[in-house]
């Protein structure tokens, strides 16, 4: 590719004042600056030979000055009023003719800053297609991971940096409608193509679960559903159980507990001595001599449940030796009645089944082997070759949805914990509705500040242990604030809501932040890419997917307009009361 050449004849200005990254820039010619937009880019002549630096129009304005004008002027007027022509410049990087042995060569970095007077060049026609090409460099990679073309330019494939975008946690945003499900979807596409991807995308409306969205690579699980209790094998035919003593003691009493009656400091005291104690049964039952002197409350070791109910119905109707031949009252008689209730509920509640009513299969010590390898081994190894796994979490009860996705996530994120460094394989969970279980906002004792601290931390820590987080959401206001703050990519589709605008906004640099205006008016399938991922925030249109998620907005004229237009009532209302679609 031949190294950009900006003649001096095609300048639109010269620069007129420098402040750190923005630039105002002096057009002359009215014609010239009305061949100008807003988001454009342009090239300033560096103090460096060689170099220029590249900027993003930021404003264009026409305004009025009361300067005199020259000495001479043959009308004889002073103080006429006459017009200038104003560019405001957001400096994003600096082009390279050469470095090493490459021409042309895009920078995100500024070395220096341009001197007054310096000429400005427009970048296009040729040299736009020259430039998008220039920073849309593929990876060294078979399969590099291509999102669309750039709206500046249609005929510049827009390719990003997968390793980038991955390492260091992505955003996902964009209001109904706008695109964002297809986004997801062309994503998921490129990384299923990979020899060893491995990915868990987060289902929570059955979207990604669909008939369309089937291709070599993509494995579809679901969290069981009452239909599939008790049932032998439910691991081999993609059916997730999520056994109880996979829960940490907290976790179990944010459930259970009723932390305003007086008798909870000892219900969660018996409750975690009982539980100790059946798990260490459990291990002398299988003559276990690896895990026993080890293991604490929070060791994923199985037990059974109804062997903790029964030690605390003991405890709860107990009588000890007394003055009186019928004894007294031992001394937790009667103060764990309400948590043995809330606990023979939860353990009996057909819709939280897949927690508790468990088979033979899923007490056994080998089970959680087989569990995380299913979620956690990349294409070659897995039995189904699928490095994408997508987990329908639609039939999960929303009061315990963020426990159970947070289960999820915890578990990923402390087994990459304890794999060592050589043998580590990266993973990225894509979290699908994301503000419904990584809330700005939760009660401090509820089962959802649990969850979200497994984000949190993963948000904050798991670069180092290869666990990557792609944040997707149509209401990035209702996201938490924490674990959007560690993300360095913004892929931002069409954006109506002030408030979530103003979050994308608060998350950019400063000199960038003026790219959010055109959110709310970004076109279906358009998205703002920004990040680290991304070597020029730019508008990218995102490729059609071949896989389609079952998200089409639904057409309400033209469904109310077809006489002949399907209901079935009464299998929606048979499927509520068996808690399964199917």
């Amino acid at each position: 590719m031949a190294i950009f050449k900006f003649e001096e004849a095609s300048s639109i200005g010269t620069v007129f004042s420098v402040d750190t990254a923005t630039l105002i820039i002096k057009v002359d010619e009215i014609e010239k600056l009305r061949k100008l937009q807003v988001n454009h880019l342009v090239a300033i002549k560096s103090s460096k030979a060689g170099q220029h630096l590249i900027g993003i129009i930021n404003r264009i304005t026409r305004k009025g000055s009361d300067e005199e004008r020259p000495v001479g002027d043959d009308l004889g007027l002073s103080n006429f009023l006459f017009t200038e022509n104003i560019l405001k410049i957001n400096l994003i990087g600096t082009l390279l003719d050469k470095h090493g042995e490459k021409e042309n060569v895009f920078k995100r970095t500024l070395d220096t800053v341009p001197e007054i007077e310096a000429p400005c060049f427009p970048i296009d026609g040729e040299n736009i297609t020259k430039f998008m090409q220039t920073i849309s460099t593929k990876e060294n990679y078979k399969i590099p991971l291509s999102i669309g073309k750039y709206s500046i330019d249609e005929n510049a494939e827009a390719f990003l940096d997968g390793d980038k975008l991955f390492q260091r946690h992505a955003v996902i945003v964009g209001s109904t409608g706008s695109g964002k499900s297809w986004c997801v979807a062309k994503l998921i596409e490129q990384v299923a193509k990979l020899p060893m991807a491995n990915s868990l995308l987060f289902d929570i409306h059955g979207e990604y679960s669909g008939k369309g969205f089937k291709a070599d690579g993509i494995q579809h699980l679901r969290v069981a559903n009452p239909s599939d209790l008790g049932k032998k094998g439910n691991l081999a035919n993609d059916v997730l159980i999520l056994p109880y003593w996979l829960l940490t003691y907290e976790e179990m009493l944010a459930m259970l507990l009723d932390r305003s009656d007086s008798n909870a400091p000892n219900q969660a005291m018996l409750f975690s001595k009982t539980v100790f104690a059946e798990k260490l049964k459990y291990l002398e039952a299988i003559k276990d001599t690896v895990f026993k002197d080890s293991i604490t409350i929070d060791s994923p070791i199985p037990y059974k449940i109804e062997n903790v109910l029964a030690e605390l119905k003991r405890l709860d109707v107990e009588m000890v030796a007394g003055s009186t031949a019928a004894g007294k009252q031992g001394p937790y008689n009667g103060k764990l009645t309400r948590f043995i209730q809330r606990l023979e509920a939860k353990s009996q509640d057909k819709r939280l089944g897949f927690l508790f009513q468990i088979s033979e299969d899923e007490l056994q010590l080998n089970w959680m082997n087989e569990l995380c390898c299913r979620l956690m081994q990349g294409s070659i190894l897995n039995t189904k070759k699928a490095g994408i796994k997508i987990i329908d979490f639609s039939e999960v009860p929303s009061d315990v949805l963020p426990l159970v996705i947070g289960l999820v996530a915890r578990i990923i994120f402390t087994v990459q914990q304890w794999t060592v460094k050589e043998k580590r394989h990266p993973i990225c969970l894509l979290c699908d509705e994301a503000h419904l279980y990584i809330p700005e906002r939760t009660n401090q004792d509820s089962a959802s500040e649990l969850g979200l601290k497994s984000f949190e931390r993963i948000a904050k820590e798991g670069r180092k242990y290869g666990v990557s987080l792609i944040v997707i959401s149509q209401r990035p206001a209702e996201v938490n604030g924490t674990v959007l703050s560690q993300c360095n990519n913004f892929i931002s589709l069409r954006l109506s809501n002030a408030e979530d605008q103003a979050v994308i906004k608060r998350l950019l640099p400063d000199n960038l932040a003026g790219l959010t205006d055109v959110l709310p008016i970004l076109d279906i399938g358009e998205a703002l890419i920004v990040g680290d991922a991304s070597l020029l925030p730019t508008r990218v249109i995102i490729t059609e997917p071949t896989i389609k998620p079952e998200s089409a907005t639904v057409k309400f004229w033209k469904e109310w307009s077809n006489d002949k237009a399907p209901q079935d009532i009464e299998a929606a209302v048979t499927g509520l009361r068996k808690q399964s679609k199917t």
